[in-house]
């Protein structure tokens, strides 16, 4: 083990030992973890420059997700926290850029907007066309990317309670469909950070089993040659180690 991964181990250890505290009920320890992981939280939030809002202010969304983790991690999941923290402060930002951001603009961008609309205004009366977004961006001073975003930010919203329907193969409203979905998507993050430290604790003989039957699909028989063991082993250990990571990680 080199020093950067003894200085991590050791970090996440501190981690464990305050996040116990905290949900006992430590205030003292909630402030230690946020000392100690801010930097954890803004490698996440500068994922989502450029979406309207001030960094600061999803930082502050950022923290919020960061103590749900704090609150809700169970220390017997014999993972790094975090692993476990990253998703559950992505997903919060996640869900106050849709359910928020559709109806809030930072002040910077709407006047970035403003700015667009008046000069497509002109260059379409000018050429009798509409205006490219270079052509808008040379007009304005502004960059390109960020005539995009003001654009996209000020666009009318289609409403989340529209019919989803696809040729009445399915049915329900946009904002199901959402929720559903990032819901979804953020528990199998989850699930799947969990599962990949939770592989690395496995021996070197039930990782390989594990690798040849889920990643490189093999069958029973084919991974029973390659480990020269028989079938019936095989089955039977597998079935061993799917038992032991399902308690381990649910």
């Amino acid at each position: 083990m080199n020093q950067s991964d003894v200085c991590q181990s050791q970090k996440d250890q501190k981690n464990i030992t305050l996040i116990v505290q905290a949900q006992k009920g430590d205030d003292s320890a909630k402030d230690t973890l946020f000392e100690l992981n801010t930097g954890l939280i803004w490698s996440v939030v500068r994922k989502f420059v450029n979406r309207g809002y001030e960094l600061e202010d999803l930082f502050q969304i950022g923290c919020i997700g960061f103590l749900k983790a704090v609150e809700k991690f169970d220390t017997s999941y014999n993972v790094c926290f975090s692993t476990y923290a990253v998703p559950m402060i992505m997903g919060e930002i996640r869900r106050f850029l849709r359910d928020d951001g559709i109806i809030r603009v930072s002040r910077s961008v709407k006047e970035a907007y403003s700015k667009i609309r008046a000069a497509r205004e002109i260059l379409l009366k000018q050429n009798g066309e509409e205006p490219t977004i270079s052509e808008i961006a040379k007009f304005t001073g502004l960059k390109d990317e960020e005539i995009v975003v003001a654009m996209e930010a000020n666009a009318f919203p289609e409403s989340l309670y529209t019919d989803n329907s696809d040729n009445d193969k399915s049915s329900g409203q946009l904002i199901d469909k959402l929720s559903n979905d990032e819901d979804e998507e953020e528990e199998k993050i989850i699930n799947n950070i969990v599962l990949k430290d939770v592989l690395k604790t496995l021996s070197n003989r039930d990782k390989k089993i594990i690798d040849l039957r889920y990643f490189e699909h093999k069958t029973q028989v084919e991974a029973a040659q390659i480990l020269g063991i028989s079938q019936v082993q095989i089955s039977r250990l597998e079935k061993k180690i799917l038992g032991d990571l399902k308690g381990r990680i649910s």
